[in-house]
């Protein structure tokens, strides 16, 4: 397995021997049809995702787990018309390995110094002196697990820095909005988009590389959202934070998801508060639909997209 032959998911065909640094996005231990246990995995790389097995599994201890990075080798075989990876060999990826972590990772496409910098750069243009105590004082406190952490389990932004990522786009979208809508309030705004997030770094566990791994125990009784009030009641308690404003930063992190089956016990109440949705369903739409598109050949459909109602995504033929 010293190989420096690395070769992509992008690049697998059936019969390849393949060796290569790929990411555990999922694990599960089966049992086959003649009642041995085998590991069912979905690895992943830059380049995309493929399942794999890990047949007559002895030992599950001694076996990759969800969130390893491992260099594999193994046969790319056929299974049903899809592609699949038998793993014969693996090893735990090393921090010397010659490889950069970003090419096994799917990332946010820029660094996130970068980002935090660009984050850092709206909370000083925040006019309110409440506003900017507590955004500053949460930012803070999350900023070490804030760089590398995904922004989700699955789909949008689900990716290493992937929060960082969605929390800089949305602010940059909210920029464009207050051209045209003037009115808008700029400190609360700012602050609903860096803050409404916040708390999935609570919701969801993730390993030190930046990969989401399930859900923590307070993230699936509590979600992001409940812990985000909680959040904000402690913290601006201790600031000694206008009523007023923390309840309104409270109200959009409670209605940012706009319905009661996604989360949010009451709908946008306030301008700012409904931007913050919108602004928030632009960006994890056009991630999706980006990401979904992005394997389609010209003139053809994707598979049905349960994050959008079952929609298939048409790809144009035209720049």
């Amino acid at each position: 397995m010293d190989s420096a032959e690395f070769i992509k998911i992008k690049d697998f065909g059936k019969g390849m021997s393949v060796t290569g640094f790929y990411l555990v996005k999922d694990m599960n231990i089966k049992l086959s049809a003649n009642n041995k246990k085998y590991g069912d995995y979905t690895l992943a790389d830059d380049t995309g995702e493929m399942n794999a097995k890990m047949w007559d599994v002895a030992d599950e201890e001694a076996i990759p787990r969800a969130g390893d990075i491992i260099k594999a080798q193994g046969l790319v075989t056929e299974w049903q018309g899809s592609l699949q990876l038998r793993i014969d060999k693996f090893r735990p990826y090393s921090s010397s390995d010659p490889v950069d972590i970003t090419a096994i990772i799917p990332s946010a496409p820029y660094r996130p110094e970068d980002m935090m910098e660009t984050i850092r750069q709206y909370v000083s243009r925040i006019d309110n002196a409440d506003i900017k105590s507590l955004t500053v004082r949460a930012l803070d406190e999350f900023a070490e697990r804030l760089r590398l952490h995904p922004a989700a389990l699955k789909n949008h932004h689900s990716i290493r820095s992937g929060l960082l990522y969605h929390t800089t786009t949305m602010l940059r979208l909210a920029d464009g909005v207050m051209e045209i809508y003037d009115f808008l309030n700029k400190s609360l705004l700012y602050a609903g988009v860096i803050l409404h997030d916040l708390c999935k770094i609570t919701e969801i566990e993730a390993g030190d590389a930046g990969v989401a791994v399930d859900y923590s125990t307070r993230g699936m009784l509590l979600g992001h959202i409940a812990q985000g009030v909680a959040y904000l009641e402690k913290i601006g308690g201790e600031l000694g934070t206008d009523p007023e404003i923390l309840m309104m930063l409270q109200h959009m992190m409670l209605s940012h998801h706009y319905e009661p089956e996604y989360g949010s016990p009451r709908r946008p109440m306030f301008p700012e508060a409904e931007i913050l949705h919108y602004l928030d369903m632009i960006d994890t739409r056009m991630y999706d639909m980006q990401k979904a598109l992005e394997g389609v050949p010209p003139g053809s459909f994707t598979d049905k997209m349960w994050t959008l109602h079952n929609r298939k995504l048409y790809k144009k033929t035209f720049l």
